[in-house]
Formats: structure tokens, C-alpha cells, sequence
């Protein structure tokens, strides 16, 4: 009998709510403790943003970010099954705030951004699948040039979590490095606007 892999929604409207993880040899889920951090940081400031989970998997971040009070969340998945999973939790949790998109994060991504998003605040979470999927080995390098690519001026928050032994650059494209945090061989950087005080 096969067991389903699930999380919980840690707090919000929808705290307890479970979220079914994909494949783990499709996608891994962020652990609870980062989760729990990235929210410690981002507190107030989910309020009505619009939240981009880059790299959907199970949709937990972004999903969290809808509980904390965000206006809607977007996701982006490549793998069909562990996109079918997100198509799930979404309608589980809110169909309305959440768009799970099924397609390559580096084509979908900047034209969202660029050209559908206009005058609301976006943050950006950014999760490479970098040890579970074959010819991933330039994910980081695809992952910044993306993001140099962002032209929208709303977005005034970008987190990268990857692992612990890469350091990340102090600066990509309009955005600058302002805190890491480790968690065992996970960490989290976080990037703001460079005209931003």
C-alpha cells in the first residue's frame, strides 16, 4: 500500500489544512523550520501581495503565503505528476487565490512577471530542483540569468533557498543581497530592490 506524503499549513486562515507532497524523486518539499523562518521574515509583508512560488512542487510556500493573507499566489511546475499534486492542494486550499501553471519556469516565469502583473507588490520564492533532476547541474546560473530578466518594479522581495554550501552573489541584476540564513545543508538568501531603503 502506497503511504501519501503530506505537510501542514503552519499558520493562517487555513493552519492545519494538509498540503500532499509530490515524488520525492520529483520534488522535495521545503522543510517546516525554513518555512516557518521565511514567514518570521516576511511577516506583515505577505498582506496582499501577489506571491510566486518559481518552482511549484507541492505549493507549500506559496500556499502558506495565501493563509498569511496574500491576494494570490502562482506557481510553476514542469514534472506532469507533481504539477497534478499542485492542481490538487490548490483547489484544496483556495481555488480562487491560486494558479498553478504547468510549464518551464525559465519561459513562463518573465512573461508573467513582465507583462501580466501590474501595480501590486510580488514576492518571489525561488527553489531550484537541484539534486533531483537530470541536467540540472546549470540550474543556479539559468536561475540568476532569470531573474536579471525581471523588468517588473513591484516585486520588492526575491528568496532564494538552496543549499548551504553554494554562496550566493551580493547582487543579481536589480536586486541585492540583505540576509542568509542556514538550516543544515539548506539556507535562504534574501534579495531586495537596490533603490529600495
Amino acid at each position: 500500500m502506497k503511504t501519501t506524503l503530506t505537510t501542514k499549513i503552519i499558520a493562517g486562515i487555513y493552519k492545519g489544512k494538509s498540503i500532499e507532497l509530490p515524488s520525492l524523486e520529483t520534488t522535495r518539499s521545503s522543510k517546516n523550520i525554513l518555512k516557518e523562518s521565511f514567514f518570521n521574515v516576511l511577516q506583515y509583508d505577505a498582506i496582499d501581495t501577489i506571491f510566486i512560488e518559481a518552482f511549484g512542487g507541492s505549493g507549500s510556500i506559496g500556499l502558506e503565503a495565501l493563509s498569511r493573507g496574500a491576494r494570490h499566489s502562482y506557481f510553476c511546475e514542469i514534472d506532469k505528476k507533481s504539477y497534478k499534486i499542485l492542481e490538487k492542494n490548490c483547489k484544496n486550499i483556495d481555488s480562487e487565490k491560486s494558479t498553478a501553471i504547468l510549464g518551464d519556469t525559465f519561459e513562463v516565469l518573465p512573461k508573467l512577471i513582465n507583462n501580466s502583473l501590474k501595480n501590486v507588490p510580488i514576492v518571489v520564492y525561488i527553489d531550484p530542483p537541484f539534486d533531483f533532476r537530470e541536467g540540472m547541474e546549470n540550474i543556479y546560473d539559468r536561475t540568476f540569468n532569470m531573474v536579471e530578466s525581471f523588468e517588473n518594479a513591484n516585486i520588492f522581495l526575491i528568496a532564494f533557498e538552496h543549499k548551504s554550501d553554494l554562496i550566493l552573489q551580493e547582487q543579481i541584476g536589480d536586486f541585492i543581497k540583505y540576509k542568509d540564513k542556514k538550516f543544515g545543508n539548506s539556507s535562504l538568501s534574501y534579495y531586495k530592490r537596490i533603490d529600495e531603503k
